[in-house]
């Protein structure tokens, strides 16, 4: 996997972004061949701006595919999903292009081209996804992975490695490891692709990774404490076998943190955790920035909103609530009102659901839309919030949870925001099991905040809005 913008990404996904986006400009290249001929096409590219054209009918195209999720692994896979949602694709393609053509006139790059050169860019894209696929599943082209560790974080990992196929790697081997002081492996078995046991010693151990031609073995440990075997996994990594953490291997996969699994010694030592001043400063200073842009840009809208809210449904137009922040302080959050106004007089706080029926028809617009959070920008330029972090929770919720949930405490070391990773990666939570699941995705921006990834969690959030994914 490629480490960009402080996240991951499959090296085979962008491989096959960059390849797409090559093959579009190769057959624009084509479209103006076919329609002008090779002579003319050469000054078109030379001298007209051709180039520049074609750069920028392909960023448009590869834009629009990964706005339409055809990077998801769910999507890679899936030849249906994927015919639809190209069809899609080009259609925004064509209503982005003749926007940007009548703003800007010297962009085009001519009807005929443009209409054979969309035609080329669906046939060619159709083909190479299918060639992709064929050679994305053949096992020879995986590295070959040995999970070594039966503990809670095997399972969920194995099953996260065999249904991305787009990862490159193949789990050929599971060894359940239990071991004596003196770090000597004392397997109680091996759980292989064909799904047989058999006992293991060290020895038995080097010969399987001979064997199963092992490129790699992740270590998914519980309790390391005198059963790792440290030895042979020396002797393997000095032979070329990649040992790797199955912690640091799961957050790279997953885009999150496996609290169940962690160390206390992980987190006191790991490179991340740590808010430097310079980031402090940043995040202030975009945050400021962004919420004063925000609030200008939003003021035309707001007679509409404010409008909307008090024709359908009596009561206040604002709501506010109060919310736990960086430090446990606690702090009024301020959002456009969605639910009826004695929304709560009966049953006390609790988690929106779907279809919930406290919610006003205008409110549910203006959840899917995020519009309800416009005010928050106010919260955010007063400094109880950042643009991306965490998002606060009320303070009835955060004292159970904090019960239930091991190191629930530590999402409030920075400033909560009104987007972030754990919004643009998860759905709404409205239970313990979704509030740990987010606190996941929370501790993973936590450890990894940097100002390339709050640009892509900011381009993901567009992205969800676009797509109609807001928040209940």
């Amino acid at each position: 996997m490629i480490r960009l913008l402080n996240a991951h990404f499959p090296t085979r996904t962008l491989i096959l972004g960059v390849s797409e986006a090559c093959l579009v400009g190769i057959a624009f290249v084509a479209a103006m061949v076919a329609r002008l001929g090779a002579s003319d096409t050469s000054v078109q590219l030379s001298y007209e701006q051709g180039f520049f054209k074609i750069f920028v009918v392909s960023a448009t195209v590869i834009t629009c595919m990964y706005y339409f999720d055809l990077y998801d692994s769910s999507i890679l896979s899936n030849r249906r999903e994927l015919a639809s949602r190209l069809i899609q694709v080009l259609g925004s393609v064509c209503v982005l292009l003749a926007i940007f053509y009548y703003v800007y006139p010297p962009l085009q790059l001519g009807r005929g081209i443009f209409l054979i050169g969309i035609a080329l860019v669906a046939v060619i894209l159709l083909l190479w996804r299918g060639l992709f696929l064929a050679i994305n599943s053949l096992p020879q082209f995986s590295e070959r992975a040995l999970i070594l560790g039966d503990g809670p974080l095997a399972a969920p990992l194995i099953r996260e490695l065999e249904s991305r196929p787009e990862l490159g790697l193949r789990v050929v081997s599971h060894i359940l490891t239990a071991g004596d002081e003196n770090g000597e492996l004392d397997s109680r078995g091996r759980e292989s692709t064909s799904g047989t046991l058999g006992a293991f010693s060290s020895e038995e151990l080097s010969q399987a990774v001979e064997s199963q031609r092992v490129n790699r073995v992740i270590v998914a440990m519980g309790d390391r404490r005198g059963k790792l075997p440290v030895q042979l996994l020396l002797a393997l990594k000095s032979r070329g076998v990649l040992i790797q953490d199955g912690t640091d291997v799961y957050e790279a996969v997953t885009g999150k943190v496996p609290i169940e699994s962690l160390r206390l010694s992980w987190l006191l030592f790991s490179p991340g955790f740590h808010v430097s001043r310079f980031l402090v400063i940043y995040k202030r200073l975009a945050s400021i920035v962004a919420s004063v842009i925000g609030l200008l840009l939003s003021l035309p809208l707001l007679p509409f909103v404010a409008l909307a809210i008090k024709l359908t449904s009596p009561g206040p137009l604002f709501y506010k609530q109060k919310r736990v922040g960086q430090n446990g302080a606690v702090f009024y959050c301020y959002k456009f009102r969605t639910m009826r106004a004695d929304a709560e007089a009966d049953t006390g706080a609790t988690w929106a659901t779907d279809d919930d029926p406290r919610i006003t028809r205008v409110g549910g617009f203006l959840r899917v839309s995020r519009l309800d959070e416009i005010p928050q920008l106010w919260n955010v330029l007063r400094g109880d919030m950042s643009l991306v972090g965490p998002r606060p929770e009320r303070p009835e919720f955060v004292d159970g949870l904090a019960k239930e949930i091991p190191l629930y405490h530590l999402r409030h070391a920075i400033r909560p925001g009104i987007t972030g990773w754990a919004q643009v990666r998860y759905r709404y939570g409205s239970s313990v099991e979704d509030a740990k699941e987010k606190l996941r995705y929370d501790l993973f921006y936590i450890k990894n905040m940097s100002p390339g990834l709050d640009l892509l969690i900011f381009l993901q959030t567009i992205k969800i809005i676009l797509l109609g994914r807001g928040a209940k």
